[in-house]
Formats: structure tokens, C-alpha cells, sequence
């Protein structure tokens, strides 16, 4: 073959691969671009998967070791707040400490009230001693008065006329009790008789050593008995004003403090008591129903250890955690959604959205965040962790 020939044999040859080079890379770059558009959505409905969670349940274990005497539920059974779900063996020697710790706060709340109570008393009384007191001293003034000045003569008269009128009652009650003077001892009319003769003669002679005081004249003796009463009633006085002062203002502060200490010291001891015993017994803090019990009477309780799980499963959470960032700005608190149970296809439940999380986690390399829905319908046949789709309404 000539030179030239072969020449143009090859440019042909180069030429061919050049047109066919370019073509295989129109159809890669076709290719590409194919694979980077964004697929096309048919369905703009935002629905994501949750679990069904109750909307109230605790775990329940014992505070403290001890045997199990008493279970007193059983699993499945519905409880209300506050009952007893079991008992460990210290409970009656921890109930009869409360009894005793009862009984001490009772005494010192007595005691405490009793003195307040007998300071108002003491008060009272010691007035009441200021009072006599102060008679006694302003009669002593007026006895040494009257020996000082002599006796008025009205007050004369009258103490004449008191000794007359009582020397008549004497004469009649000795001519009553003459009639009955022999009768025997034990003679009612006879001892009534006598009882009234005497009580006439004590007041006949006080009434003639009055008038007798009255119209005599005052000795040394009788000034200095005077004197001495009216200092012994002034000193009388001046004690029952000092007590008064000390009492007036209330108990004293030592023994009341002392009271009110006794007072706390037992309200703190029922108090330790009281969650003693409690510990030993196992207690529903809400209402539910036992859905799960891990206790047998006559086994060791570990502390801590769960062994009841209490729930309520007639209302009912889904919890959803498959909100990424993307679709997270789509759904708002109070929100509508209808959750379909997945082993419950035809069951549709409505529900309101009741929390969004702030804090993001991230779960398969995608940033999510976790809703809590409220449902508002509920059917006998959900279980706790039922897988659900949740459907976002839009608003």
C-alpha cells in the first residue's frame, strides 16, 4: 500500500474514535444528570412511626431489705392510689413504733398546753392575791385608824343596837333548846336546837367585844398588835404584786422552751417513723393497673430492686422520634395527627400534639427530635409499645 494511503488510513481511524469518544460522553454526562435530580413526590403528607407509651405508669421497688409476708394484688389487677400492693415482715414492729412516737407527740402537745393553760390560771390567781392583799392592808389602816381617833358615835350606836337585837335571838334560841335540853344525844330536833343556840351565842359575844373595842380606850398593846398587822398586810402586798409581775407575762421562757422542744423532738420522731414504715410496704402512688408484679410471699425484697411496674393504659402517648430537621418546622404544638396502629390497620385514633423536644438527637446520621402526642380515642385492644403511624394534619 502507498504512504499516502495508510496516512489518510489513520486520520479516518482517529476520526472515528474521536466522534465515538464524544458520543460515549454526551450519554455519561446524560446519565449523571438523570441521577442527581431530585425524585418526584406524589404524596406531600408528613407521616412518621411512634410507639404507644401510657400516659401515666411508675416502677415500683422496696426502700428496704426484709422478707415478703403479704402481696396483696395481683398482676392485671386495677389498684387505686394509696393501696397497699405488699408487705415486708417489719411492718408491725414499725407500726407499733409510730403508735408509741403517736402517743409521745399527744403528751407533749398536752404538756405544752398545760402550761400555757396553767399560766393563764397562775395569772388569774395571783391577781386575785394582789386583791385580798390589798383589803387586808386598807382594813389594818382603818383598825389603827379607829384606835388612833376613837370610835365614831354612830358606830357606837349601832354596835349597841347589834347586841340588843342579838341578845333577843340568844334568849329565844336557849328557850327553843330547853325544851329539848334532856332529850337523848342523837335527838335531831334536839342537835338542830343546839347547833342554832350556839351559832346565836357566837354572834352575841363578837357583837359585845365590838362594842366593847368601840367604847374603850385604846392601849399600847393594842396599838402595837395594829401596827404590826397593818406591816405584815403591807408585806403581804408587796409579795403578791412581785408574783403577779413574774406570771403576768406568761409561762417561763426556760420551761417553755423546753416544752416546745419536746414538742419538735416528737413531731420529727413521727415523722422518721412514719417513712420507716413505709418503706416497709409497698404503696400505689397513682391509680392503674399492675401490669407487671415480680413479688412472691416468703421471698427477700432487694432494695431498689424494681419489682412492680403500675400504668395507666386507658389513656394513652405516642412517641415519635423520626422528626428530622427538615420536617420538624411542619408540626406545631396543639397540632392534629390520626395514629393508625400497625397490627390495627382499620383502627384510625385522633390525637393533638402535646410536646416537641428542644434538644436534638441523632439517630442513623440524621438530626431528629421527639414529639408526644396525646390520643383523645383509645381501644381495649392497645398495648404498651404497639408500633403506630402518626399523620400529621396540616393547619
Amino acid at each position: 500500500m502507498a504512504k499516502g494511503t495508510k496516512i489518510l488510513g489513520i486520520f479516518i481511524a482517529a476520526g472515528l474514535l474521536l466522534v465515538g469518544c464524544q458520543a460515549a460522553r454526551q450519554s455519561t454526562a446524560q446519565v449523571n444528570v438523570q441521577e442527581t435530580l431530585p425524585p418526584v413526590l406524589g404524596d406531600t403528607r408528613l407521616i412518621v412511626e411512634g410507639n404507644l407509651v401510657p400516659a401515666e405508669f411508675v416502677d415500683l421497688s422496696f426502700n428496704m431489705g426484709g422478707t415478703i409476708v403479704d402481696v396483696l394484688v395481683a398482676e392485671g389487677e386495677q389498684v387505686e392510689a394509696g393501696q397497699v400492693i405488699a408487705q415486708l415482715d417489719q411492718h408491725e414492729r414499725l407500726a407499733a413504733a409510730v403508735a408509741n412516737t403517736e402517743l409521745e407527740l399527744v403528751n407533749a402537745r398536752q404538756a405544752l398546753d398545760k402550761l400555757n393553760e396553767n399560766s393563764a390560771v397562775d395569772t388569774a390567781a395571783a391577781l386575785q392575791e394582789v386583791a385580798n392583799a390589798r383589803d387586808e392592808v386598807r382594813d389594818a389602816e382603818r383598825a389603827l385608824s379607829n384606835l388612833n381617833k376613837g370610835s365614831r358615835q354612830t358606830d357606837i350606836d349601832s354596835a349597841t343596837a347589834d347586841v340588843i337585837i342579838l341578845k333577843d335571838r340568844l334568849d329565844n334560841a336557849k328557850e327553843d333548846y330547853a325544851s329539848y335540853e334532856r332529850k337523848p344525844d342523837d335527838n335531831l330536833a334536839r342537835a338542830g336546837y343546839l347547833s342554832k343556840m350556839a351559832d346565836a351565842q357566837q354572834r352575841y359575844d363578837d357583837a359585845v367585844r365590838l362594842l366593847n373595842n368601840l367604847e374603850g380606850t385604846p392601849n399600847e398593846i393594842d396599838l402595837a398588835i395594829s401596827d404590826a398587822n397593818l406591816l405584815l398586810a403591807q408585806a403581804r402586798l408587796a409579795l403578791a404584786e412581785q408574783n403577779y409581775a413574774e406570771v403576768k407575762t406568761g409561762p417561763d421562757p426556760d420551761d417553755l422552751e423546753a416544752a416546745q422542744a419536746r414538742l419538735n423532738a416528737a413531731e420529727s420522731g413521727l415523722s422518721a417513723a412514719q417513712a420507716t414504715l413505709a418503706d416497709a410496704e409497698l404503696t400505689a402512688p397513682i391509680a392503674g393497673t399492675v401490669v407487671k408484679l415480680d413479688l412472691k410471699k416468703g421471698e427477700q425484697a432487694i432494695p431498689g430492686a424494681p419489682a412492680v411496674v403500675l400504668a395507666d393504659v386507658v389513656h394513652w402517648i405516642v412517641e415519635t422520634d423520626d422528626l428530622n430537621e427538615m420536617e420538624i418546622p411542619k408540626v406545631a404544638v396543639g397540632q392534629e395527627v390520626v395514629v393508625t396502629p400497625d397490627a390495627l390497620p382499620d383502627l384510625q385514633l385522633r390525637g393533638k400534639v402535646e410536646s416537641i423536644s428542644q434538644l436534638y438527637v441523632e439517630k442513623q446520621g440524621d438530626v431528629t427530635y421527639t414529639a408526644k402526642i396525646a390520643l383523645e380515642d383509645t381501644d381495649p385492644r392497645l398495648r404498651w409499645g404497639m408500633t403506630v403511624a402518626v399523620e400529621f394534619i396540616p393547619e
